[in-house]
């Protein structure tokens, strides 16, 4: 306390902090970014293992022989699609009820804000089919759930054949403890959040679905499955759900577990894992494959079924068969013997899966990195916005305090900055009319895009990227707008003032979205920190805009963009890319609106506006 109270020492804490500022700034970024590197090299990444004692073990004998039945049930079920054009809900239904399952329908509508172009609907409606075994040896309390997405793009079928082989299989055994629902959705993901909906009787998207007639128990878990041909040469499993959201490590151990027991290919992100760790090809590879995990962590993109029934404290998790030209190839057997060794395991257990981790990254499927271990990174990043807004805070409070005459001592003459107060209008005006900018790139584009498409030669989906577009880049004539109101005698103190406050502001953001999902907040922060701590009105100002603007919310998208692609060492050109950045943009607001995904609301009410706060310091007068 003698240190803040004494005047004295007051200043030469001020001087100190001042003359080290900009070194430690520095340092604390690089810092940042090298341990985020470093994450995919031991010691920071650690072997995966099995916490859950009920699974710790896979003594348990698969007994699965329907392989030729799954593809009799598959094959049947493409002739009845083709035929009808739609998933053909009355041979599903007698095809569950012949193997001994409680079959029920659902029937859902869901009118989209826009033309969805990449699926190319509006209007949809579609029937959920579902059948419930029974558990023989307890109540209907706790329930798993096996679902296979059938969409417009994909039918899906060998998944649906699997499906009904292993129900088939599975009502002829004794042990199960749990319900187990076979669900088959329609239009993939709207039709999963229908039944998700309805089974927990709340209406959070506004979908229309009729009541559910049948119910299990409280769902466990559940496994979403997509098989794309008879024969697979690995499964692909995806673990990023609605907004950044994981499953608990326990169920991801449990899948790779039966994977190496049944020898069948377990891949992550489309990769193989690395089998030396020893050297540096293999942390290099685990690098990569972290990459891109933490971008489509970031995208708060549902990037399967599963993704969905983590909003409800369900664990889950979506596989993909891969038919690919690798040597080894497993058939609908092996697959199912791996679902079903799952199963039973997971029919074991006495509580939700909790004694695991939520919150990691991924390297490989044998490796993580804890919570604990990846957030210093984000609190180096976040350090250089607090080192900022002290030695701001310094300057408007200490007397005679600048970076220039930090060591000499004020003039008797000269009054203290402290008393020369900044006017609380000065700084409401650029904040009220930022935020102002945000909300109406919040509000707008879904609002009017009818009439955008009556008054313009576009469709509706194009009429709300392009108005997206129209308000984000009106956003640079903020500074001449926000000057008109502005007054205040003391310019210097008032771009201080505004950008401390900013500086604040987007600590605040980032430090809250890195709680939630840590890749979106890492992405942010590592493009938007150094342009904030970067930005005045003083000295080259060209250099600072054009930094401003490629660290801009919406440039990082697209930069974003060519990197995953890159990573998947599937190039993107400059056309191309600006394709996909246009359809992330329709996407994006139209998973807001159908899923709840919240980067759309992130971006433009809060980052947005933060971000337009540093604009406006830069072209302070």
């Amino acid at each position: 306390m003698g240190l803040l109270s004494d005047p004295v020492r007051r200043r030469a804490l001020a001087r100190f902090v001042l003359r080290l500022n900009t070194p430690l700034c520095v340092l604390s970024y690089v810092a940042g970014i090298a341990w985020f590197l470093a994450l995919a090299f031991p010691p920071l990444t650690q072997r995966t293992y099995m916490s859950e004692n009920a699974m710790g073990s896979t003594m348990v004998e698969e007994q699965f022989v329907g392989g030729d039945r799954a593809r009799s049930f598959a094959r049947d079920f493409a002739a009845h699609r083709r035929k009808s054009g739609a998933l053909p809900v009355a041979w599903l239904e007698r095809s569950m009820r012949s193997v001994g399952l409680e079959v029920y329908t659902q029937s859902f509508s869901r009118k989209l804000p826009f033309p969805d172009e990449t699926h190319e609907r509006y209007m949809v409606s579609g029937t959920n089919v579902y059948g419930i075994l029974r558990a023989p040896r307890a109540a209907s309390t706790e329930s798993l759930v096996l679902t296979v997405p059938c969409g417009p793009d994909s039918t899906n079928s060998q998944a649906v054949g699997l499906l009904l082989a292993l129900a088939a299989h599975f009502r002829g055994q004794i042990y199960w403890a749990k319900d187990i629902i076979f669900l088959v959705t329609e239009h993939d993901l709207v039709g999963t959040e229908a039944w998700l909906e309805a089974y927990h009787d709340i209406n959070v998207t506004g979908v229309q679905s009729s009541p559910l007639q049948g119910r299990a128990g409280a769902i466990q878990a559940a496994v979403a499955l997509e098989l794309s041909s008879d024969v697979v040469t690995s499964l692909d499993v995806t673990v990023e759900g609605l907004n950044g959201q994981l499953p608990n490590l326990d169920l991801l151990n449990l899948f790779q577990t039966f994977c190496q027991k049944g020898g069948l290919l377990c891949t992550l992100q489309g990769k193989l894992q690395p089998q030396d760790w020893t050297s540096l090809e293999g942390p290099l590879q685990g690098l990569q494959t972290l990459l891109l995990m933490v971008l489509r962590q970031a995208s708060g993109r549902p990037h399967g079924p599963h993704g969905l029934f983590l909003r409800y404290r369900v664990e889950a998790l979506t596989l993909r068969g891969i038919n690919s030209f690798r040597q080894y190839k497993y058939d609908l057997e092996a697959v199912g013997k791996a679902l079903e060794g799952m199963f039973r395991k997971l029919n074991h257990l006495l509580e939700r899966l909790h004694q695991s981790f939520f919150f990691y990254l991924l390297p490989a499927l044998s490796r993580f990195v804890s919570i604990g271990l990846y957030m210093p990174a984000m609190g180096f990043l976040l350090l250089v916005l607090g080192l900022k807004a002290l030695e701001l805070w310094m300057q408007l409070h200490e007397a005679g305090v600048s970076p220039e005459d930090a060591g000499k001592a004020p003039g008797p003459g000269s009054p203290p900055l402290a008393t020369q107060g900044v006017g609380v209008a000065s700084l409401m005006a650029p904040l009220l009319i930022s935020q102002a900018m945000g909300l109406a790139l919040y509000v707008l584009p879904v609002l009017g895009q009818r009439v955008a498409a009556q008054h313009f030669p576009v469709a509706e989906a194009e009429a709300v990227v392009l108005t997206l577009l129209a308000i984000y880049a009106a956003g640079l004539a903020l500074p001449h707008n926000t000057h008109r109101v502005v007054s205040s005698q003391v310019p210097d103190r008032g771009w201080m003032a505004l950008k401390l406050v900013a500086l604040i502001y987007l600590a605040l953001q980032l430090g809250c979205i890195a709680l939630t999902n840590f890749s979106l907040g890492f992405l942010l922060a590592a493009t938007m920190i150094p342009a904030a701590a970067l930005t005045k009105p003083h000295g080259p100002r060209p250099l600072y805009a054009a930094l401003l603007v490629i660290t801009s919310p919406a440039v990082t998208l697209l930069g974003s963009l060519f990197l995953w692609r890159e990573l998947q060492e599937v190039p993107l050109s400059l056309a191309e890319g600006w394709q996909l950045f246009l359809t992330a943009l329709a996407q994006g607001v139209l998973e807001h609106h159908t899923y709840g995904a919240l980067l759309f609301p992130i971006l433009a009410l809060g980052l947005y506006p933060c971000w337009l706060l540093f604009w406006n310091v830069l072209f302070w007068k």
